[in-house]
């Protein structure tokens, strides 16, 4: 399909001898005879690769026209035909958005490659912008490739992450439930802490994994009902190391380990196993060592009856600045109760569910 030429210009015998010259090379023109009249044409929908325009008109010259359809027909590079004595009103077309001039007389050998030049321009510049098109788009599909790929990978690290959890589980039936818990309370004051997001999961991880040591450690220690001696209490804190061992090898957790070791540590440095103090602890350890506390106290154990959330916040403020960061001790306590009657409503019915399935598939 031949190229299509606007050809615009208020004295009709050049119009005529311009559009002829074109047609002879191939081209398909129409012709205008002022500028209002080429503006009718285009705003009608017509398409044209090329628009030739003289640029002294009556009605609107050469640049009126240039200004009003620049912005609306973008790939369509614009030649203004002049006389001599206009050439500084040509070069000023050229740095309103003109492609090029043509001075009048002009031969046709001169038209035509003026013509060819627009039209190469043109078809490069729409190439280009192809081009560019294409590749946002294979750019947004690899990417969306990639994140599926990534979101199944965390799924798969979640399904780990769970197994190991529900070994845990096994190991020790009296925790059933906490890492969990603990690790949505874990989360919730994280976020009330105004962490960034993407420092959450890996805090989540330490939370829900940071008894996985125990694995460990014997069943005649790990289970037994009464007070362990100082030797039993021993290898029991080796859990936190132990712990530590486990999940370091394990690439997506390397992380996490450093919560895992360090979630028996206390803010004024009396803890185990290293003894760190204050900021020596990570962030996520000390987050933790609340929620951790706070759950331990409103459940239910062998040796005591559960207490209010009440009795917990007043306990968890009481070791602000020893047991505790005072800055998680704050975020902690702007949550409300009800936030956390919910939260553990929430959490003990997906456990209840995870063990209902569990031993329906038994």
């Amino acid at each position: 399909m031949p190229d299509r030429i606007l050809v615009v210009d208020d004295e009709e015998p050049i119009r005529e001898i311009v559009a002829s010259m074109l047609s002879t090379a191939g081209y398909a023109c129409k012709e205008a005879g002022s500028g209002m009249e080429a503006l009718a044409i285009l705003t009608s929908g017509e398409e044209f690769e090329l628009m030739l325009s003289d640029l002294m008109m009556a009605d609107l010259d050469g640049i009126g026209l240039l200004e009003r359809t620049k912005e609306r027909y973008p790939d369509m590079p614009v030649v203004m035909v002049t006389a001599v004595h206009d050439i500084s009103v040509a070069l000023a077309a050229i740095r309103n958005g003109a492609y090029d001039y043509l001075l009048k007389p002009f031969e046709r050998e001169q038209l035509l490659n003026t013509v060819s030049r627009a039209l190469e321009n043109r078809r490069l510049k729409v190439e280009n912008r192809t081009y560019q098109t294409n590749l946002e788009s294979l750019v947004k599909a690899r990417t969306e490739q990639l994140q599926t790929a990534v979101r199944e990978l965390e799924r798969s690290y979640d399904m780990t992450l769970e197994a190991l959890g529900d070994a845990l589980d096994m190991k020790d039936a009296e925790t059933e439930g906490h890492s969990r818990r603990v690790t949505a309370f874990t989360i919730a004051i994280a976020k009330g802490m105004g962490l960034p997001a993407e420092h959450i999961p890996t805090i989540a991880r330490g939370a829900f994994l940071h008894d996985i040591g125990k694995l460990a450690i014997p069943d005649s220690i790990l289970r037994k009902p009464a007070k362990l001696t100082k030797d039993e209490m021993a290898i029991m804190q080796e859990h936190c190391y132990k712990g530590y061992q486990i999940v370091r090898k394990i690439p997506f957790l390397a992380d996490a380990c450093d919560i895992i070791y360090s979630h028996q540590e206390r803010y004024d440095g009396t803890g185990y196993p290293r003894g760190l103090k204050a900021k020596e602890i990570p962030l996520g350890a000390r987050i933790f060592s609340v929620a951790d506390t706070f759950d331990a106290i409103t459940v239910d154990r062998p040796y005591r009856a559960k207490q209010s959330y009440k009795a917990a916040r007043e306990e968890i403020e009481r070791w602000s600045g020893r047991q505790f960061d005072p800055d998680v001790v704050k975020a902690f306590l702007e949550i409300p109760e009800k936030f956390w009657e919910d939260l553990r409503r929430d959490v003990d019915a997906q456990v209840s569910r995870i063990a209902y399935s569990t031993g329906a598939k038994g």
